[in-house]
C-alpha cells in the first residue's frame, strides 16, 4: 500500500479528532439515546483525555457537533467530563435538553467536583456516573447521579444483582454497558436496568430455517444493480419517480440543508441531475437498506454500514493503491452488517449477491487488504483508537487526515438515515361533500 497522494492546494486539516457515536437502547429496544467517545488525532490516540484543557474543550464542542449529526434537537447524546472541564463550567456549554453530563471513573468526588455537578444539577443537566461498581470512594456522586452505568463485562457476575439490587430506587435509572448478546440484555434487564449499550445490535439473530422473502431478494438484487457503475439512470428515475416514499424522500433529502440550495427542487429529474449518477446509486443503496428493517435497531445498522462505507470510499481515494476501487470500498462497508439486519448468516445473504470474490471473502471475515480496511472502520465505532492508530500507521496516512474523513463520514451518514426513514405525510382525507 503507498502512502497517500500529496494535495498542493494548501488545504488545512481543520477537525483533527475521532469520534465515535455508540447507541443506548430502551428496555423495549428503542433507541433512547447515544454516547460520544473521541479522542484527539494531533498526538497518541490512547493518550488521556485530559492532556490539556484547551485541546480537550475544542475536542467536546467539536465532537458533540460531528457526533450528534441528523440527530433531533431533544434526542439524547452522553458526554465524558473530566474533572477539569467540570471544575471550569465547560458542561453549561451544552444545551441541558439533550446532552447528559458523563462523569468519568477518573474524577475523584472532591468538595469543588460535588459543588460544580450540584451546579449542573440545579440548573437542568442530567447526570450519569461511569463505571461504577460498588467502589466507596464514589459513593458522593450517587447523591448526584440520574444514570448509573454499570460494566456488564468487567463486573464480576456474582456482584453484579447486590449493585444493581443497592442502587434501583431513589429515582436513579440503571444502565448496562458492554452488552454484547441479547442474553445479556435478558439478564440486565430482570436485574432491573432499564437502558442497554453495547454491540448487541450487531450480532445476527440467525433463525434455522428463516428463507429471505422475495422482497428482501429483489431489494438485494436491485442493491447489486446500482453497485454497477454503468446502471441505467433513466430506468431508475422511472422507479423513483413510480413510488411516492422514494420521491418524497429524495426531495426531502436535496432539499436538505446539505445542499445549501437557496432555491427548492421540486422536480425528480431535476434532483437526480443534481445528485449525479454516484451519488444516486450510493442514496438508493441507503434507503433500500433501510426498507429492509425499519426497526430502531434497523435504523442504527444502516448509519452505521452507511457510515463505513463513506469512510472507506474517501480512504480509498486518498490512497495510490488502494486494495480495491473506492467504489467497492463502499460497497463493502455498506453490506458488512447485511447479516444482522436480515437475520441469516452472511454466507447465505451473499448467495444472493454475486460480489468480487475479494469482497466476499472480507464480508466473511478472510484476512486479506480488504478486510483490514473493513477492520480500520469498525474499530472507530468501537472506539479502538490502538488498534485505529496502527492501522494508520502501515498506511501512513496521517491521523489527523483520518479524523476528517471520519468526521465527513459521520456527518454524511446523519444526513442519509435521517432522510431515508422519513415517510411522504398522509393525505387528508377527503370533506364530505353537501348531501
Amino acid at each position: 500500500m503507498e502512502a497517500p497522494e500529496e494535495k498542493d492546494n494548501g488545504e488545512e486539516i481543520l477537525e483533527a479528532q475521532f469520534v465515535a457515536r455508540q447507541p443506548i437502547f430502551d428496555a423495549a429496544l428503542q433507541v433512547w439515546g447515544y454516547e460520544l467517545l473521541y479522542r484527539h488525532a494531533g498526538g497518541a490516540l490512547t493518550a488521556e483525555i485530559a492532556d490539556g484543557d484547551t485541546a480537550t474543550a475544542k475536542v467536546i464542542a467539536d465532537g458533540v457537533i460531528i457526533g450528534r449529526s441528523g440527530l433531533g434537537p431533544t434526542e439524547k447524546t452522553l458526554i465524558n467530563f473530566p474533572a477539569s472541564l467540570l471544575l471550569k463550567g465547560f458542561g453549561f456549554a451544552l444545551p441541558p435538553e439533550s446532552c447528559i453530563i458523563e462523569i468519568l471513573e477518573t474524577v475523584d468526588p472532591t468538595p469543588e467536583v460535588i459543588r460544580a455537578l450540584g451546579d449542573l444539577k440545579a440548573a437542568g443537566y442530567t447526570l450519569a456516573l461511569d463505571d461504577f461498581v460498588g467502589q466507596p470512594e464514589h459513593e458522593p456522586f450517587l447523591a448526584l447521579a440520574d444514570i448509573i452505568k454499570v460494566d456488564m463485562l468487567d463486573t464480576p457476575p456474582d456482584i453484579l444483582p447486590g449493585i444493581a439490587s443497592r442502587m434501583r430506587g431513589a429515582g436513579r435509572t440503571l444502565l448496562a454497558e458492554k452488552v454484547e448478546s441479547l442474553d445479556m440484555v435478558e439478564r440486565a434487564r430482570a436485574m432491573g436496568f432499564s437502558l442497554f449499550q453495547g454491540f448487541f445490535f450487531c450480532r445476527p439473530e440467525v433463525v434455522k430455517g428463516r428463507k429471505l422473502s422475495s422482497s428482501q431478494v429483489s431489494k438485494l438484487r436491485l442493491l447489486q444493480e446500482l453497485a454497477d457503475e454503468d446502471f441505467d439512470t433513466s430506468k431508475v428515475c422511472k422507479i423513483v419517480e413510480n413510488d411516492l416514499s422514494l420521491s418524497y424522500r429524495l426531495l426531502r433529502y436535496i432539499n436538505s440543508a446539505s445542499f445549501g440550495r437557496r432555491d427548492p427542487v421540486e422536480d425528480i429529474h431535476h434532483a437526480i441531475m443534481i445528485l449525479g449518477q454516484r451519488n444516486l446509486s450510493k442514496w438508493l443503496q441507503a434507503v433500500v437498506m433501510s426498507d429492509m428493517n425499519p426497526s430502531a435497531k434497523g435504523r442504527e445498522l444502516v448509519f452505521m454500514s452507511v457510515r463505513r462505507a463513506k469512510f472507506l470510499e474517501a480512504l480509498g481515494r486518498k490512497l495510490s493503491r488502494p486494495p480495491v476501487k473506492p467504489d467497492s470500498l463502499f460497497m463493502l462497508g455498506l453490506f458488512s452488517l447485511l447479516d444482522s439486519l436480515l437475520g441469516q448468516s452472511m454466507e447465505d445473504v451473499l448467495k444472493e449477491l454475486p460480489l468480487a470474490p475479494e469482497i466476499v471473502d472480507a464480508l466473511q471475515g478472510v484476512h486479506s487488504a480488504s478486510r483490514e480496511f473493513l477492520d480500520l472502520a469498525e474499530d472507530l465505532e468501537h472506539a479502538d483508537w490502538a488498534s485505529a492508530q496502527h492501522f494508520l500507521r502501515t498506511l501512513h496516512l496521517p491521523p489527523a487526515l483520518a479524523s476528517v474523513l471520519n468526521a465527513d463520514a459521520l456527518r454524511y451518514a446523519g444526513d442519509i438515515v435521517r432522510d431515508v426513514h422519513v415517510k411522504p405525510p398522509a393525505k387528508p382525507a377527503p370533506r364530505a361533500g353537501r348531501q
